[in-house]
């Protein structure tokens, strides 16, 4: 009976982040594409997994790394260069025009990336952060710091100049 309430819980949740999921997987995939095939399969894993699931209030986090995961393992297995010039398919505008942001996004390890699309992009807490990497608190503060000085120095280098010369 409690697997039944969790595979339930697990497709209401589902239903309700399909679209944080997508936005996820887009920020790894780069094409609406790639990054649909991600959610689906990511999708397909959640459902037929639900039953490993032991207590409902992981079942987000657990969603959380199955996209992230997903979609590492499918950079890996196609090993190609992304394109950035599909941001409008088929009448479909996707939330991040930010082109600099993005390419700036590709500089960072896949973890740092994660640590970054999850606090920013999807506003998530750190704590919440550090139960999907399974990761503590403060090493997830230290991957974010770092991370940001890493995305300020690309993206506003006269900032980075100006504090150098002070220094």
């Amino acid at each position: 009976m409690q697997t039944d309430i969790i595979q339930k819980k697990v497709e209401e949740t589902v239903l309700s982040s399909y679209e944080a999921m997508y936005r996820l997987a887009y920020t790894y995939a780069r094409n609406e594409a790639d990054a649909l095939d991600i959610v689906q399969e990511s999708v397909y894993k959640a459902i037929k997994n639900a039953s490993f699931v032991k207590e409902e209030r992981y079942i987000k986090t657990w969603l959380w790394r199955i996209v992230i995961n997903t979609a590492l393992d499918f950079i890996r297995k196609n090993k190609k260069e992304i394109a950035t010039d599909t941001f409008y398919e088929g009448g479909h505008e996707d939330s991040y025009p930010d082109f600099d942001t993005l390419n700036a996004l590709d500089t960072l390890t896949e973890k740092e990336k994660t640590v970054v699309v999850l606090r920013f992009f999807e506003e998530q807490k750190l704590h919440e952060i550090a139960e999907i990497l399974d990761e503590n608190t403060n090493t997830v503060k230290t991957i974010l710091y770092r991370s940001l000085k890493k995305l300020k120095l690309i993206l506003q280098p006269e900032a980075a100049e100006g504090a150098q010369r002070y220094e």
